[in-house]
């Protein structure tokens, strides 16, 4: 089984199209702005699709369930980027929605930032941290898997 994408549901498809591919810059493969459903290269194996949340929920006979409630968050989309801060400077740029600006992360080895889209879902920009920097647990947690 390979993992072919993440499929975002949303309720904005054309706000969440536009924040995709204006402001993450990501290019579309297939779908527009006005339709329901559209694929991203994500410049990795891995894909991200876009699909109106109403659509969906007709397919699989959720539609006259409540859409949302307020809860903590159950997905987050995560970037690798070369510079978290450079990244973050076009972001703002381009409108985002920051929510956490950059800071390091010794305990997990990387710089992050999070945005979030029009429709709220959470996203993760982040960048490796030098190895110096990494906590020792982190360190001695790495060398098992290397």
């Amino acid at each position: 089984m390979k993992l072919l994408n993440v499929r975002l549901l949303v309720s904005d498809f054309d706000a969440c199209f536009r924040f995709y591919r204006d402001v993450v810059q990501l290019k579309p493969t297939w779908g527009a702005e006005g339709e329901d459903y559209a694929d991203f290269d994500a410049d990795r194996d891995v894909g991200l699709a876009l699909f109106a949340k109403e659509v969906m929920s007709t397919t699989v006979g959720t539609l006259s369930l409540p859409e949302s409630r307020e809860a903590q968050d159950r997905l987050a989309l995560i970037f690798q980027v070369d510079n978290v801060d450079t990244t973050l400077v076009g972001l703002r740029a381009r409108g985002a929605n920051i929510v956490v600006d950059a800071e390091n992360h010794p305990e997990w080895g990387i710089r992050t930032a999070y945005l979030r889209d029009p429709d709220g879902n959470l996203i993760e920009i982040n960048s490796p941290i030098p190895h110096e920097e990494w906590t020792e647990e982190l360190k001695a947690e790495g060398e098992k898997y290397s």
